[in-house]
């Protein structure tokens, strides 16, 4: 089977068809798939329809509600804790990160903590919710523990993303959105599908020693934090990852470090969890709370249009402000449509046949 490439439309349609087949109401359904299906078109395929099976089977497991009731369990002017009731996180994420936006409306920040929650696709997406309110928006979540501190074996962490995204004037937003790894378990995914080596840094075996083995967390291996290796800083990767980790579920509730729950279905859940779920953390931030929108937006062109001309090294055109790679792959997709591989279309495929929905054409 080869390569095929669909539309941004068709795989919108698919995904939601997909989450109304395991119980999900209209609203939510669509919610969801245009969160997943955003990774695919701004080119991070590792958490667009590549993980739609992963959904199904944590819903047959029973780890994901398709109904949930999220609540508010403590509440300030400016803050929330919120307990998404086991549903999917690519629906609780988005609702947490709107009362995020409106307490910021109403006092100037907002920020708040989920608990009880699952993976909730990119954590740009979230992010971005806040530029068109003239705001900064800041999202992470902590994830499955496969991640070895700096120093040890063992898996202690997510990959633990952090998306943060900035509004400016005539330029496009600032989006930076990463793994606190040196690369996402996702990109690692992508590696296995294609039989290809992992580049040294990405991954420790089971004694600790580097290797280029991408199945090596099926072998006790672990992934490492961004950075690689102490002398690379990875204990800075490694210290990212910790508040991530405890901005997202110390604070919600949610399971963390060792205890987070693991995203595969058939990996059994870890013992003594101290809380419930993943958790997330989101904030926003009004820029007329700090300084008039207007200026602000007119210094933040100014500051990409600088770094965006620094002089470059030796065979690089321009210097990258985060957020442009994406752009312009969403640019592209959403003319040519959005590739996938062999491995993706025959999961799908098979997921089409399992709920008894049209496959995407």
């Amino acid at each position: 089977m080869s390569e095929r490439s669909f539309s941004y439309n068709s795989l919108i349609d698919f995904a939601k068809n997909v989450f109304t087949a395991i119980g999900c109401n209209i609203d939510d359904a669509t919610l969801a798939a245009r969160v997943l299906v955003a990774a695919d078109v701004r080119g991070i395929d590792s958490h667009g329809v590549a993980r739609l099976t992963g959904y199904v089977r944590l819903w047959e497991a029973k780890r994901v509600n398709a109904t949930p009731a999220i609540t508010i369990k403590y509440e300030t002017p400016s803050t929330a804790t919120i307990d998404g009731d086991a549903g999917l996180g690519l629906v609780v994420a988005p609702k947490a990160m709107q009362i995020a936006i409106d307490k910021a409306r109403q006092v100037g920040t907002g920020w708040v903590a989920v608990g009880n929650s699952n993976h909730f696709g990119i954590a740009g997406y979230h992010a971005m919710m806040a530029l068109e309110h003239d705001m900064i928006g800041i999202a992470m979540t902590n994830a499955s523990a496969l991640v070895a501190p700096t120093f040890s074996i063992e898996k202690m962490l997510g990959t633990n993303p952090v998306a943060v995204a900035i509004p400016a004037g005539d330029q496009p937003p600032f989006v930076a959105d990463f793994a606190t790894t040196t690369a996402s378990n996702g990109k690692l995914e992508i590696l296995q599908r294609k039989n290809a080596a992992a580049p040294i840094g990405w991954v420790q075996d089971e004694q600790g020693n580097t290797t280029d083995d991408a199945n090596v967390l099926k072998k006790n291996g672990a992934m490492l934090p961004l950075g690689g290796d102490r002398e690379h800083g990875s204990h800075k990767g490694y210290a990212m990852g910790s508040i991530v980790d405890i901005f997202s579920a110390v604070f919600s509730g949610a399971s963390y470090g060792p205890w987070a729950p693991p995203f595969p279905a058939y990996i059994a859940m870890p013992d003594n969890m101290p809380g419930k779920g993943l958790g997330h953390f989101f904030g926003a931030m009004r820029i007329d709370a700090f300084r008039p929108a207007a200026e602000f937006k007119k210094h933040m062109d100014n500051w990409i249009d600088r770094f965006r001309n620094a002089k470059t090294a030796k065979g690089f055109e321009s210097v990258l402000i985060p957020g442009d790679p994406e752009r312009t792959m969403e640019r592209q997709r959403m003319q040519e449509g959005i590739p996938v591989v062999p491995a993706v279309v025959q999961d799908l495929q098979t997921l089409a046949d399992k709920l008894h929905i049209p496959f995407p054409v």
